[in-house]
C-alpha cells in the first residue's frame, strides 16, 4: 500500500503478470474463465460514509464472495493498525475472517479493493494455485482478481497528485490497466465508466495500448509493415543459419532436427501461452488454451 510516498509506474512485473493469465487459463479452464464474463457491478460494493463501518465492510465482502463464487458463509470484517492494507485468515472456514487496515475507517470508498484483493487470495488458496516466493504470489493475486472481474476496484482505488499519493496492491497502475484491458477485449467491457479516479483512467488507457499491442506482433497478420518486414528477414535468416533471430524478440524460430522444417514459436495475445506453427505463410491457429482464433503470416 502506497500511501503518500512514491507511486511505481511501468510495467516491472509484466511477465509475471503474463505468467499469472496464463495460470488462471491453465488451472481454471476457458469455460469456467468465461463464467465471470460480468465485472462486480459499481453499485454493489458502493460504500459511502453514511454506512455503518462493520455491516458495509461485511456487504461489501460477502458481494465479492458471491462474485467468486465461493461457499456462502459468515465474512468477518475487523479494522486494527497495520502495515500493510489487509490480511486474510485462510483456514479451511466456514468464516472468513479479513482484518483492514485502521485508515480505511476514514477511506470508506476503498474498502471494497481491499477486500477484493483478500477474498481472491481465499478463491486461490482454496484452488491451489500459487507463485514461489510472496511478491510473485501477491503479483499472481492482483493479476487474479483483475482478470477475473472485481480488480477494477483496485485500480480505481490509485490517485496521486502533487501533494498526496494512493495505490493498492502490487501491480503498478499501467500494470492493471494492462491486466483489465486483457479482461475487457475478452468479454467486451468498458470498465473506464466505472472509475472515479482520474489518474486510474489514464492507467486504464495506457495498460489498454499495451494490451493492444500485443495482438499487433508479428507473426501476427495484424503486425504493421516495419514488424512483417522485421520478421521475414528474422526467417530468412533462420532458414539460412538454422537458427533464430539474433537478439530475441517476440518469436522464436526452431528445427525438430537439421532437416526437418522450420516452425515459429510465439505466445497467444490472450492468454500467452506459446503457440508453436510451421513457418510457411498465411495461416489460421486457434489457442489450445483460451481458443482465441489467430489470423497468421508464419
Amino acid at each position: 500500500m502506497a500511501d503518500g510516498g512514491p507511486v511505481e509506474h511501468g510495467y516491472p512485473h509484466l511477465e509475471t503478470v503474463r505468467s499469472a493469465i496464463t495460470a488462471l487459463y491453465k488451472r481454471l479452464s476457458y469455460d469456467t474463465v468465461h463464467t465471470f464474463d460480468t465485472s462486480v457491478a459499481p453499485a454493489d460494493v458502493a460504500f459511502c460514509d453514511q454506512d455503518d463501518l462493520h455491516l458495509g465492510a461485511q456487504r461489501v465482502a460477502r458481494e465479492v464472495v458471491r462474485h467468486l463464487r465461493l461457499p456462502d458463509a459468515r465474512v468477518i470484517v475487523s479494522f486494527r493498525a497495520m502495515e500493510h492494507a489487509a490480511a486474510v485468515e485462510l483456514a479451511a472456514g466456514p468464516e472468513y475472517f479479513i482484518e483492514l487496515n485502521d485508515r480505511f475507517r476514514h477511506h470508506r470508498r476503498d474498502i471494497g479493493a481491499a477486500l477484493a484483493h483478500e477474498v481472491m487470495h481465499v478463491y486461490l488458496h482454496r484452488l491451489g494455485l500459487s507463485f514461489p516466493g510472496t511478491r510473485a504470489n501477491e503479483i499472481l493475486t492482483d493479476t487474479a482478481t483483475t482478470y477475473l472481474g472485481a480488480g477494477w476496484l483496485l485500480l480505481d482505488a490509485y490517485r496521486e497528485d502533487g501533494a498526496s499519493s494512493q495505490k493498492l496492491g502490487y501491480l503498478t497502475p499501467e500494470e492493471f490497466g494492462y491486466v483489465l484491458a486483457k479482461r475487457a477485449l475478452v468479454f467486451g467491457e468498458a470498465p473506464e465508466t466505472w472509475f472515479t479516479s482520474a489518474q486510474a483512467y489514464t492507467a486504464y488507457t495506457k495498460g489498454l495500448a499495451r494490451a493492444r499491442h500485443d495482438g499487433r506482433q508479428p507473426p501476427l497478420t495484424a503486425a504493421g509493415w516495419a514488424g512483417r518486414r522485421r520478421y521475414a528477414k528474422d526467417r530468412r535468416y533462420a532458414l539460412d543459419h538454422g537458427v533464430g533471430p539474433r537478439g530475441g524478440g517476440p518469436y522464436s524460430f526452431s528445427r525438430t532436427d537439421a532437416a526437418g522444417p522450420l516452425r515459429v514459436s510465439f505466445a497467444c495475445p490472450t492468454c500467452h501461452q506459446r503457440l508453436r506453427l510451421p513457418a510457411r505463410g498465411r495461416t489460421r491457429a486457434r489457442c489450445g488454451l483460451c481458443r482465441t482464433l489467430l489470423d497468421c503470416d508464419t
